[in-house]
C-alpha cells in the first residue's frame, strides 16, 4: 500500500529534520507542549498514515487528552517524539472505541494503564528515541502505582511492544488505513526481557537527559561477572570477597575490608561451636555426615517445639528457597511479592521459573511498613504463593506475630504462604510463626541459621510447615543436605541460647549508634529491628551508586538496594551493623565520600 504524504507532513518534517543536538531530553509534557504534540499527531496520523482525515487546523486530539499524560523527547525546543499514558482515574480508554468491555480479555481496575500513540518523527524512527519513550512510559506508569498495561499498537511496530514482554491478545482493529493489534502485560513481567537491553541503555545514557521523577535505570543491577550461557546468576551483596580474593590465596586481606554489603553477624559463633570444631576439625572435614541430618532435625524439634514431620533442613535458606519454589511453581503460577525485598525471590520467580509476579509495594513515605489492611485486600485475589519476609530485608520492618496470624487465618485456603524469618532472632524467637506454620495447612516458615547464629560460612537452615507438604519436599531432598561441620555447628548454636541473647542485645545498641551517627551525617534513617540500617542519602550527597563505588575504593563495602526493588530511587543504601571500632572506621570513610 502506498501512502501519499500530505504537504503539512512534509512541512512539519522539514522544520525539524536537521540532525538533533545531543543530548535529547526525556520529560513530562507541559501545557505549552500540547500544540506541537497535536500538530505532530495530525502530520503523522492524518497526513502520513491516513488514519484520520486532514483538517485545516492541522491539529489532531481527542477526548482522552483532557486527562492523558504525555511524555516527550525534545531536542532543545523541538519535538522529536511523544507517547501518551491514559490513567485509570476516569475509567476511559481508547480501547473502548474498538471493543465492548464485555469482550476485553482482561479486567479493568485501578492498576490498569494504557500506553498509546507512540510517535517519532520520520528522521528519528530508526534511532533510540522510540524505544526510550516506550521504556519511559513503563517506568512512569510503575512509579504512579500501575501494575498492568494495555496498548493498541500499529501492526508495523508490534514487534517493539513484543520485545518488552507485552503479549498479543487476539484482537486486530482497523482505523482508517491503519491496522492495530491489542496487546497487554504486567509490568513486573516486562523487566526480564528488558534486561537484554540493559547494556544498550547504559551505552545510550550520555545521549539523553532523563528528567522524569522515576529513575531511568533498570531495577536489576548488572552482574559483576559474565554468567554462564543461559544461566544468569542471582545478584547478591558480597562484592567484598573480590577485594579479598576469591581464590582464597590472600585471606589476611579480610582485615583491611569492611563487608557491610552483606548481613553476616558481626559477632563470632558461640564458644561451644568453636571448641567443638577445633577439637574435631580433621575428622569433621573428612567424614560423611548423617545422611538425613537426623541429629540436627531432632535438635530443632526439641528447641523450637516443632514436630519432626513438620521440618525440612537444607544448606541455608537459599537451598530451601530454590528447592521448594521450583517444585511448587510453574510459569502459569501467580505470586505476590513484597517490594522491596530480598533479591533471591525476584531472581527465582522471574528468571528461573518465569511465573506471574505481582508486587506489593512498600513506600518510603510510610517507612516501608507493611499495611496489613492493604494486604488483606490484595489477598482477595487468588495467588498460588505469597512471599513475606519478616523482618523484611532491606527495610528492617517487622510485623508482630499477634497481628500477622489473623491475616493468615483469614486468607483463602488455596493460597500458600512463604514466611522468611532470616532475621527474626534479632527481634525475639517468641515472634516466630514456625509453630503456627507447622499446625497450618498452607503456611511455611523459612528459617536461616546463618545470620542470627554467625554461621553464614557453614550454611544451615530449615523449613517448618504442614507435614504433608514437608514430606513432599523431603522426597526431593538429596542426601547430606548440610555438611558435617554445618550440622554440628547448628546443633551447638541452638543450644547456646544465653550467649546469643547477649549478642542480640549488643546488636540493638550498635544499630542505635549507627543510626544516630548516620543521621548526624545528614542521611534519613528508616526504623528497623534487624542487624542492618536502611538509609537515604540527602539531596546534597552523590547518588547511591557513586557513594558505594567511592567507599569500595577505600575497602568499605555498602549495598545500593536498587537491585532489590522495581522502584529504585538511586539514593538508598543498606549498611550492616558491625562492632564499634569497625563502625567508626566505616563512618569515617562514608563521611569523606558523601562530599559532592
Amino acid at each position: 500500500m502506498v501512502i501519499t504524504r500530505h504537504p503539512s507532513a512534509l512541512a512539519h518534517e522539514q522544520a525539524i529534520k536537521s540532525t538533533h543536538r545531543q543530548p535529547v531530553t526525556i520529560r513530562v509534557a507541559q501545557p505549552h507542549d500540547r500544540e506541537a504534540i497535536y500538530r505532530m499527531r495530525h502530520a503523522v496520523y492524518a497526513a502520513e498514515l491516513g488514519q484520520h482525515p486532514c483538517n485545516e487546523q492541522q491539529s489532531l486530539s481527542d477526548s482522552l487528552d483532557e486527562f492523558n499524560q504525555y511524555l516527550v523527547a525534545m531536542d532543545g525546543p523541538r519535538l522529536l517524539g511523544f507517547v501518551s499514558i491514559t490513567p485509570p482515574t476516569r475509567d476511559r480508554y481508547s480501547l473502548d472505541k474498538y471493543l465492548p468491555r464485555a469482550d476485553w480479555p482482561f479486567p479493568t481496575g485501578p492498576d490498569l494503564y494504557e500506553i498509546r500513540i507512540l510517535t517519532v518523527i520520520e528522521s528519528c524512527r530508526s534511532s533510540f528515541i522510540g524505544p526510550l519513550l516506550m521504556y519511559a512510559a513503563f517506568r512512569t506508569v510503575e512509579q504512579q502505582g500501575g501494575r498492568r498495561l494495555l496498548a493498541i499498537g500499529r501492526s508495523e511496530v508490534v514487534s517493539l511492544y513484543l520485545k518488552t514482554g507485552m503479549q498479543r491478545q487476539g484482537h486486530v482493529f482497523q482505523a482508517g488505513a491503519v491496522h492495530y493489534e491489542l496487546l497487554a502485560g504486567e509490568i513486573a513481567q516486562m523487566y526480564a526481557p528488558l534486561q537484554a537491553y540493559a547494556g544498550h541503555l547504559r551505552t545510550l545514557k550520555p545521549k539523553f537527559h532523563w528528567e522524569l521523577e522515576t529513575p531511568w535505570q533498570l531495577p536489576v543491577i548488572e552482574h559483576k561477572r559474565e554468567p554462564l550461557p543461559g544461566e544468569p546468576a542471582c545478584y547478591h551483596g558480597g562484592a567484598f570477597f573480590q577485594a579479598i580474593g576469591e581464590d582464597f590465596q590472600h585471606l589476611n586481606r579480610r582485615h583491611e575490608i569492611i563487608n557491610a554489603d552483606v548481613l553476616d553477624a558481626w559477632f563470632p559463633p558461640a564458644p561451644a561451636i568453636l571448641d567443638a570444631l577445633r577439637e574435631h576439625l580433621e575428622w569433621l572435614v573428612r567424614t560423611s555426615p548423617p545422611t538425613n541430618c537426623e541429629g540436627l532435625i531432632d535438635a530443632i524439634s526439641q528447641v523450637r517445639k516443632i514436630p519432626q514431620e513438620s521440618l525440612v533442613v537444607g544448606s541455608g535458606s537459599s537451598d530451601l528457597i530454590f528447592r521448594a519454589l521450583t517444585a511448587w511453581l510453574r510459569p502459569a503460577s501467580r505470586v505476590l511479592l513484597l517490594d522491596p525485598t530480598y533479591g533471591e525471590y525476584q531472581h527465582l520467580l522471574h528468571k528461573v521459573i518465569g511465573c506471574h509476579v505481582e508486587r506489593f509495594r512498600l513506600r518510603a513515605s510510610e517507612n516501608y511498613q507493611l499495611d496489613l489492611d492493604s494486604l488483606r485486600m490484595a489477598l482477595r485475589e487468588e495467588f498460588d504463593l505469597v512471599i513475606l519476609v519478616n523482618p523484611n530485608n532491606p527495610t528492617g520492618q517487622h510485623v508482630p506475630r499477634e497481628r500477622f496470624e489473623p491475616v493468615l487465618r483469614e486468607a483463602p485456603p488455596a493460597t500458600r504462604f512463604w514466611i522468611d524469618e532470616a532475621y527474626l532472632e534479632y527481634v525475639g524467637q517468641d515472634q516466630s510463626l514456625e509453630q503456627f506454620a507447622a499446625a497450618s495447612e498452607n503456611v511455611v516458615v523459612c528459617k536461616s541459621l546463618s545470620k542470627g547464629y554467625a554461621l553464614s560460612g557453614v550454611r544451615a537452615g530449615y523449613l517448618s510447615g504442614p507435614p504433608a507438604l514437608m514430606q513432599s519436599l523431603r522426597r526431593i531432598t538429596p542426601p547430606w543436605p548440610v555438611s558435617l561441620p554445618g550440622q554440628l555447628a547448628a546443633v551447638k548454636a541452638l543450644r547456646s541460647h544465653d550467649y546469643y541473647q547477649a549478642r542480640y542485645a549488643e546488636t540493638r545498641s550498635l544499630r542505635a549508634v549507627l543510626a544516630a551517627k548516620l543521621e548526624n551525617l545528614g542521611l534519613q534513617v528508616f526504623p528497623g529491628v534487624a542487624n542492618f540500617v536502611l538509609c537515604k542519602l540527602a539531596p546534597s550527597h552523590p547518588d547511591a551508586a557513586t557513594v558505594v563505588r567511592r567507599c569500595q575504593a577505600e575497602g568499605v563495602f555498602l549495598r545500593d538496594i536498587g537491585s532489590m526493588t522495581q522502584f529504585p530511587d538511586g539514593r538508598t543504601i543498606r549498611i550492616a551493623v558491625k562492632d564499634r571500632p569497625t563502625l567508626d572506621r566505616l563512618l569515617t570513610v562514608l563521611q569523606r565520600q558523601l562530599e559532592p
